[in-house]
């Protein structure tokens, strides 16, 4: 317990009067006064008694180990980097050093003084020495005191089972009807399938678009938006919202289950989630996604914007378009590579160029870095942006095969440490997200989308990007028929097993797995089964001809 005037002066943060008031009782004429000097000199006995530097170090541990920092946040400092003297003791050593004996009274004195306010004797509770660098004796917990607990831990754990057991075995009184059916519509509501079928995907009917929040662990809920315009999908396996329809992106998509790469490609993965039999969660002809960072950051749609984004969809709009509200740079100053350059530790040029180059099997003298302008319109970031269900699905095609290719130049390594684009190991635990964040500009841009900035705040739009002044664009490349013919060819290895690594590969794990030669082979196997049901049924009915109808003696 920290006691004012003897281990500190404590003062109101929000109150300027009580600080002044603070600083008159330590401040003299010429200097600090002695009783400055006591205060501190007690105050740092008492956060060395308290282990202060050793419950920090701890806290700030846990906090490393538990917290997700968004992609674009400016991260702290290890806690291996903080000094154990960061506080200035010496000053205040040194005046306490050349104290007499009675400057030693005065502090045995606050220490009994102390000890009476806290009703506790002082020598039981502090234990003072000469030797600044010495510090109190604590009864740490032995090992015979953790086997002792443990063995607790056990009994109680079986003492309950045993409960569980006796109550299981005891008679209970039958339900009533109503208890039975409310039991069993509690039941369904808990099923995954139920859930992802409520009262939301009703009041999405007939509407033309459904924008999802992607979002981990319930500490993101407050962040989050309520009506038919939004649906949460989560990240985390059971981290549902309460009496919501929200989407389990773990369980559509198996590859999730593993947090290596649910760390690796982080929000992503809800994308491919949800394009993963996009026909069992999403029936509307727009489709949209937005982090729940973007409330965070106070950049999330507004009334407004909702309306005018949910006009601009009713209307028989066939446009290619994407709608994007969170730029990239609000200052359109920064060069496009440039800026990923910053986010990814300096290696996005070098990455994409290499996987853009081995997931077109490019030689080595072929420039492949698409070029992107500096034209000052703005870019897309933090997954906040919505297009027609189609061209989702065309650009979902094109991120699983460059995120192969990318995941197949770190040779399939999952090892976090061997990451490029981090430099501190949270960032290397989520080594794509940075570069995931920004690629939907490079495919809308060079497949020849509309892009169109939508004010979050006013609910303006605004085209970028205008695509009459765009001199180099690699339409090749972004072309669907090679896309589509590169997939199947994917699909087929994956099918045949063809594939040449002997790592785990990432490809088939993302998404659905098809190509012509599996529906073929479905409709043979579909034929045949047919064709076997009908030879059955005409064998059994000769047999019935030839030997009559026999009908077995009852009772036998």
């Amino acid at each position: 317990m920290v006691t004012d005037g003897i281990h500190a002066f404590l003062f109101n943060s929000g109150d300027p009067s009580t600080a002044a008031s603070a600083f008159m009782r330590i401040l003299g004429e010429k200097g600090l006064l002695d009783t400055a000097y006591s205060v501190a000199l007690e105050g740092k006995l008492l956060s060395k008694n308290m282990l202060a530097y050793d419950c920090i170090v701890a806290h700030v541990k846990l906090l490393e180990s538990v917290l997700h920092y968004p992609s674009d946040a400016r991260l702290p400092l290890s806690f291996s980097q903080v000094k154990e003297r960061t506080w200035l003791w010496d000053p205040f050593e040194s005046k306490a050093a050349l104290g007499n004996s009675s400057s030693e009274d005065k502090r045995h004195i606050h220490i009994r003084i102390a000890g009476i306010l806290l009703g506790e004797s002082a020598q039981s509770n502090w234990t003072i020495d000469s030797d600044s660098n010495d510090t109190s004796s604590y009864d740490y917990p032995s090992q015979s005191d953790w086997d002792d607990l443990s063995e607790v831990e056990i009994f109680e754990d079986i003492e309950m089972r045993e409960m569980e057991e006796i109550d299981e075995r005891v008679e209970k009184p039958l339900l009533t009807w109503d208890e039975v059916y409310r039991n069993a519509r509690k039941s369904e509501r808990m099923k995954p399938e139920g859930n992802e079928r409520d009262e939301g995907e009703l009041e999405r009917t007939g509407q033309p678009v459904c924008i999802y929040e992607i979002y981990r662990g319930e500490g993101a809920w407050p962040f989050l938006h309520h009506g038919s315009l939004y649906r949460g999908i989560t990240l985390s396996k059971g981290g549902r919202r309460p009496r919501s329809d929200d989407v389990d992106a773990v369980m559509r998509l198996s590859v999730l289950e593993d947090t290596y790469y649910r760390d690796l490609l982080c929000e992503f993965g809800a994308m491919f989630a949800i394009a993963n039999r996009i026909d069992t969660v999403h029936k509307l002809p727009w489709i949209g996604f937005q982090s729940w960072r973007a409330a965070g950051r106070k950049v999330s749609l507004s009334e407004s914007a909702e309306e005018t984004l949910e006009k601009t969809m009713a209307e028989e709009n066939h446009e290619d378009v994407i709608y994007y509200w969170v730029p990239m740079d609000t200052d359109q100053t920064s060069n496009f590579w440039s800026m990923c350059d910053c986010l990814n530790a300096g290696h996005c040029r070098t990455l994409f160029e290499d996987a853009f180059r081995n997931m077109y099997g490019l030689p080595e003298g072929v420039a492949a870095l698409p070029p992107m302008p500096n034209d000052g319109d703005y870019w897309s970031t933090l997954h906040s942006w919505v297009m027609p269900t189609p061209s989702f699905l065309k650009f979902i095609m094109f991120t699983r095969m460059f995120v192969d290719s990318l995941h197949s130049l770190n040779g399939n390594n999952t090892e976090p440490a061997s990451c490029l684009l981090g430099a501190s190991l949270p960032q290397k635990r989520h080594c794509y997200c940075r570069i995931l964040e920004i690629l939907v500009n490079i495919w809308a841009y060079h497949s020849g989308r509309k892009m169109v900035y939508l004010n979050p705040v006013t609910g303006e739009s605004k085209e970028q990007h205008l695509r009459e002044e765009r001199n180099e664009m690699w339409v090749k490349f972004f072309d669907f028929t090679l896309l589509k013919s590169m997939d199947e060819d994917l699909a087929e290895e994956a099918d045949d097993g063809m594939h040449p690594g002997k790592d785990q590969w990432l490809w088939p794990l993302t998404g659905q797995v098809f190509w012509p030669g599996i529906a073929d082979r479905e409709r043979e196997e579909k034929y045949i089964k047919k064709l076997d049901k009908k030879l059955k049924s005409k064998v059994k009915l000769l047999e019935r001809q030839k030997l009559g109808y026999k009908q077995k003696p009852l009772g036998q």
